[in-house]
């Protein structure tokens, strides 16, 4: 079964305090309308920090900071095995919309 590399953005307000956390709707595909973090796949030769951190440039225009690895999550769909490192983040630069 073919595996696919993702990582997803935790954004809270504050590495060290995460009192509030942003997520997003889905705005296409099956899961349109359903609430999810934000993210992407891993290119060839981008760590999933790097490819964090271009993802959300991509999606949100905002520059973030990635902190630790919260945990790696680990599904079988029917034609492909996910694997999704999930990063607590915090914005740097730009606003969140």
């Amino acid at each position: 079964m073919k595996t696919v590399k993702v990582v997803a953005a935790v954004i809270c307000d504050s590495i060290k305090e995460k009192k509030r956390i942003f997520a997003t709707v889905r705005g296409y595909g099956e899961s349109k309308g359903q609430w999810e973090f934000p993210g992407g796949k891993i290119e060839p030769g981008e760590t999933s920090q790097e490819a964090l951190v271009r993802e959300i440039k991509e999606e949100l225009d905002i520059l973030i900071g990635v902190g630790d690895l919260i945990d790696t999550v680990e599904y079988d769909y029917p034609s492909f095995h996910l694997s999704m490192d999930c990063f607590w983040c915090e914005v740097i630069e730009g606003e969140l919309k």
